[in-house]
């Protein structure tokens, strides 16, 4: 199981968030304690300079973009592509972080301080990388937190058309092997949804349901492949 960092000081909450603005607040740390904390409250950090320097501005979107049991949405032609990757968890996790860092990406906003604050939560074993390779080779992935039923995709990126994707499908998979609910209550929090995305059945929700399906997901147990050998719950 993940190794519980000590409680952060900051007061990380929704309390002040107003309804159609994304930043909900400026400042703390990135201490695995205080991201740990952010996210169970519905926030995550991301910085407000330039390619995603300082100040640390801390985001709740309203609308969110997420994808729920049932709204994966994949075309015959991604069907067919997957089958071309092998698809590995954890074995390169900071080199995923590495590729969705990559400078000459636009927009980018990965910081070497965002990655190193979660290069220690992975180690810490709360943040995952699902992976896509080609004949030994890293060509695409995706990395976020896992907290219960949660998972809070972070970036992703893809060096081979359809890699991304097919990770982001392959998450889903992992997912739904963790719960012991009829219908479960995992929850894939994308940020903010975009046409790509949408393509995959991601959908826009008002924050006050985000908040709802985030307090049942953090209710459901994590996926088998992320618990440790000594851990019984679940199914």
């Amino acid at each position: 199981m993940p190794l519980e960092p000590p409680v952060t000081p900051w007061r990380l909450t929704l309390a002040d968030a107003r309804e159609g603005e994304d930043l909900a607040g400026v400042g703390a740390d990135l201490e695995p304690g205080t991201i740990l904390a952010a996210y169970r409250a519905g926030l995550f950090p991301m910085g407000l300079g330039e390619s995603g320097g300082s100040p640390m501005g801390w985001w709740s979107p309203d609308p969110r973009g997420v994808r729920r049991p049932g709204d994966l949405h994949v075309s015959r032609s991604l069907r067919r592509t997957r089958q071309r990757f092998e698809i590995r968890v954890d074995t390169a996790f900071e080199r995923v972080v590495a590729g969705c860092a990559d400078p000459g990406r636009e927009g980018r906003w990965i910081t070497p301080a965002i990655a190193a604050a979660y290069t220690r939560l992975h180690r810490l074993g709360w943040a995952h990388s699902v992976e896509t390779w080609v004949d030994g080779r890293l060509v695409g992935g995706l990395y976020g937190l896992a907290i219960g039923g949660l998972f809070a995709g972070e970036s992703m990126f893809h060096a081979r058309t359809d890699a991304s994707k097919v990770a982001l499908v392959a998450l889903v998979d992992l997912l739904g092997q963790g719960s012991s609910r009829a219908v479960p209550a995992w929850l894939v929090d994308v940020q903010w949804r975009t046409d790509h995305l949408a393509t995959l059945g991601v959908r826009e929700v008002t924050r006050t349901a985000y908040t709802e399906l985030l307090s049942g997901a953090l209710r459901e147990p994590l996926p088998r492949l992320w618990r440790g050998p000594g851990d019984a719950t679940g199914p």
